[in-house]
């Protein structure tokens, strides 16, 4: 099969490979479409503890059933699936209260287990036993189901945050997890939400889900406008939904007092050591959590959420490519202009 192999920072490239062999608890997926998440930019760009190269990454993906184990009952060849990424063990302290996401082994796909820019992916025991395999119905396309796995990242951080009816919410950064986040605020019962970004472009395309305010920090000072919006007092939730240590640091200033601030967005390892001022935190009395990834509860709501038509997925995708075009796609990627790059196999 061709497959996308990262063989070192940078270097990634489309090979033939051999077809994933499978056993008696095993399924092999044909895949149809994978999302270019900011993790795989990472990666790409600067590596990551769970990924050893050779590697092949990706994990929002979508394909259909071409072989199963004869052990394996919970799916059948033919059926119409989308994954998530992170696996849980199932026989840790935090898989067992159902938060698998912290998991301390934190198996995922495309970190540890092969992912799915290739022809075929394998998902072995562990991910067919404990880890987020939804159906996906006949009218949802493959590229609008690899989405799910983004959109149940996006369920897991807004209840974290403990969305309240009436809560104001600001998100930071307009990209496609920055949209997901708006319109899931609005339907949890948000009443403002704040959406702020740098790029004049990427706010303007953002318009279309839902946002009350668009603020762009070039033209004004972010920070001011969001106490303008709150009567003074800022936020109930602020939201990074980027990798930039600047928008964390903002984020403290912006919300109120009590309120709950996320860092969703991850930074590079690089740079990760962020300069706070924790008297803000102190003295305003804030809820400081982050978020990562998803379970696979989360991970069938988002898909039911798509199914049901309530989440239009069809506007978060701005470009599509073909797997042996991937470098193209991630070059595209790495501008941050439009929504979700998703990759689509040669045959299709």
């Amino acid at each position: 099969m061709k497959a996308a192999v990262l063989e070192d920072l940078r270097q990634m490239k489309v090979q033939n490979v051999p077809t994933p062999d499978i056993d008696d608890d095993s399924i092999l997926m044909k895949v149809k479409a994978v999302g270019i998440c900011g993790s795989d930019l990472r990666i790409y760009n600067s590596g990551n503890n769970r990924v050893t190269f050779p590697q092949i990454i990706g994990h929002e993906a979508a394909g259909i059933i071409e072989r199963v184990g004869k052990n394996v009952t919970k799916f059948n060849v033919g059926d119409r699936i989308c994954l998530g990424a992170d696996v849980p063990c199932g026989e840790c302290e935090f898989c067992e209260k159902g938060i698998g996401n912290n998991c301390q082994i934190n198996y995922a796909m495309g970190y540890q287990f092969p992912g799915s820019f290739a022809e075929y992916v394998a998902l072995n025991r562990k991910v067919v036993n404990y880890g987020p395999i939804h159906r996906i119905p006949d009218h949802i396309s493959y590229e609008e189901a690899a989405l799910a796995e983004p959109l149940a990242c996006v369920i897991n951080a807004l209840e974290m945050c403990n969305i309240q009816l009436g809560d104001t919410v600001v998100v930071i950064g307009a990209g496609p997890i920055g949209c997901m986040l708006v319109e899931i605020a609005k339907h949890m019962g948000a009443n403002k939400v704040i959406l702020v970004q740098r790029s004049k472009e990427r706010l303007k395309q953002a318009k279309q889900f839902g946002a009350d305010v668009h603020v762009c920090t070039l033209e004004e000072d972010s920070i001011m406008r969001v106490k303008e919006e709150t009567k003074g007092l800022g936020a109930d939730v602020v939201l990074t939904a980027n990798s930039t240590p600047d928008a964390q640091k903002m984020a403290l200033q912006m919300a109120k007092n009590r309120g709950r601030v996320n860092f969703f967005g991850g930074l590079a390892k690089n740079d990760s050591n962020v300069t706070l001022d924790t008297n803000l935190i102190h003295y305003k009395e804030l809820y400081v959590l982050g978020s990562h990834g998803s379970v696979p509860e989360q991970h069938k709501r988002a898909v039911d959420l798509i199914s049901n038509g309530i989440i239009n997925m069809k506007r978060y995708i701005s470009d599509q490519f073909k797997l042996i075009e991937i470098e193209r796609a991630f070059n595209k990627a790495a501008e941050r202009k439009g929504m979700r790059i998703m990759i689509r196999n040669d045959n299709e």
